[in-house]
């Protein structure tokens, strides 16, 4: 029972957290978060495919510099381990706006009439309760909201501008 009600407090901890992580890059970088918003709406299969393709490209990458700096010693590690840190730091930003973005779609679709701050308030505490559902929501739609964002910020630099 002491696992689950820790496991409760810390979902809810980290959603509080999230939700003021992605209203400061939603603040600090508007044109890039909606960019990205733009590319998971309207181009949500293509990013997903998008999504896939270049974190296991990328990550498959950066796991085998971290074994092989692992083996190693001396120089050699120091190489071979700042280029898989690179890759690594990359793949967790284009995650971290793809959230974002993600995070803006879901605000709209579920709380069209809320103010922006308060959409993604709502939208990010729904996707985190939705993604610590056992099972389902770890394997099914955390991943496929990670890797549509991904997805998304990789194609919001290739997209045209949204027309408003």
């Amino acid at each position: 029972m002491d696992n689950i009600v820790g496991f409760v407090i810390l979902v809810v901890l980290l959603a509080v957290g999230l939700v003021g992580f992605f209203l400061v890059v939603e603040a600090l970088f508007p044109a890039r978060v909606e960019k990205t918003r733009f590319a998971a709406q309207h181009m949500a299969g293509r990013s997903l495919m998008v999504g896939v393709v270049n974190f296991l490209f990328f990550g498959v990458i950066a796991l085998v510099l971290f074994s092989i700096s692992n083996n190693t010693t001396g120089l050699v590690k120091g190489i071979v381990f700042i280029p898989a840190l690179f890759l690594t730091g990359i793949l967790l930003i284009g995650l971290s706006f793809g959230l974002t973005g993600m995070v803006g779609v879901l605000g709209e679709r579920i709380f069209p009439d809320q103010s922006t701050w308060k959409r993604t308030l709502w939208s990010t505490l729904a996707l985190s309760l939705g993604s610590a559902v056992p099972v389902a929501g770890w394997f099914l739609l955390l991943p496929y909201v990670g890797l549509t964002g991904l997805g998304a910020f990789i194609l919001s630099f290739f997209s045209k501008p949204s027309v408003h």
